[in-house]
């Protein structure tokens, strides 16, 4: 009877021996590979969250994570596609969040903020001698569709009065400045800036920031039932993505490489001037305390308020739902990303 019981725990043992690798590599087994679309907010560029996207891409990110991202770039209808479930992730401003969010109510919700200043700035020729913002007055400021909450907050924070300023509606082309049709122009400060002095110009720019108004600015946004019902999947984007940005910040050139991939017929330097300044404003004392594309209810609050304050915004809205920091909180130990 010993022998018999001696033999049973032996075949145990064994039969354990041999199960056990199997149970090893089945929980070492890769991830569940999910198909999902990514578009970028606009046309191949280096706007930062098209960066990360293209990094994480490349550098094969997405696929260590159990992703497969067909990559695409919008010509305007992102956000519709969002909606219909054709695009499961793209970018959004932070104002667009809040807008959107309050009327007409989409569930979009932003998973990761890469602005952490606005993208808007306030441009003047440098010949034109206005080197503050008390130096608009009598002068003509050009806007591209509506007057920005953050022109209306630097009147107020330095004091001009805005009776004396010319408001005009302008459209895109930055040339109306060089032309003297207007004296300050709103701008994408990653943008046109940069393609001003390459026209042979050099401008002063003005930054809300730099006049204490809390802004806010690019963001990755999906839906509230990605949110809730895929969060697996949003998590390992948000991971890839924000892998994709910690290489973008250490590695300029090799980053630059990996645009041109992209953005083919861009001009190198402009993306590089493009790219720098995106880095720029992608850093804080919230970044460098708890990980790149970090955000808080605070700063979303606060820039609300201002939206708000500045009649940006119809009807207040609750910020908590316009983002969640669910999937950063998963990735980050104490401010350093946990890979893979």
């Amino acid at each position: 009877m010993d022998k018999l019981k001696r033999y049973i725990l032996w075949m145990s043992i064994g039969l354990l021996l041999a199960v056990l690798p199997v149970a090893i590599a089945c929980s070492e087994e890769e991830k569940e590979v999910k198909s999902i679309v990514f578009m970028a907010g606009f046309k191949p560029q280096a706007n930062l969250p098209f960066v990360a996207a293209y990094v994480a891409q490349d550098k094969g990110y997405f696929t260590e994570q159990g992703l497969e991202v067909d990559i695409k770039h919008s010509t305007g209808e992102h956000l519709n596609l969002l909606m219909s479930g054709d695009v499961d992730f793209t970018t959004a401003d932070a104002n667009s969040v809040l807008k959107r969010r309050a009327d007409p109510e989409l569930p979009i919700v932003a998973v990761a903020l890469f602005g952490q200043q606005g993208q808007q700035a306030f441009v003047s020729l440098g010949e034109s001698g206005i080197q503050t913002p008390k130096d608009w007055e009598g002068k003509t400021f050009g806007y591209k569709i509506s007057v920005p909450p953050d022109y209306l907050a630097i009147l107020e924070a330095a004091g001009v009065d805005r009776s004396k300023i010319q408001e005009v509606r302008v459209g895109f082309d930055p040339r109306i400045l060089t032309e003297k049709q207007v004296d300050i122009l709103a701008v994408f400060k990653s943008n046109e800036p940069d393609t001003l002095r390459g026209l042979g110009f050099d401008v002063t720019v003005f930054d809300a920031s730099d006049y204490g108004v809390p802004t806010l600015g690019l963001t990755y946004i999906t839906r509230q039932d990605m949110v809730d019902d895929s969060s697996d999947t949003v998590q390992r984007f948000v991971k890839a993505t924000m892998k994709g940005l910690e290489f973008a910040f250490a590695n300029t050139e090799e980053t630059l490489d990996i645009i041109m991939k992209f953005a083919e017929n861009e001009d190198r330097e402009h993306q590089r001037f493009m790219l720098a300044t995106e880095i720029e404003d992608a850093a804080s004392s919230i970044t460098e305390s708890n990980g790149l594309g970090w955000m808080t209810a605070q700063q979303w609050q606060q820039f609300h308020d201002s939206l708000i304050q500045y009649g940006a915004l119809e009807g207040s809205t609750d910020v908590n739902l316009a983002f969640t920091d669910r999937f950063l909180e998963d990735i980050y130990d104490n401010g350093k990303l946990e890979w893979p």
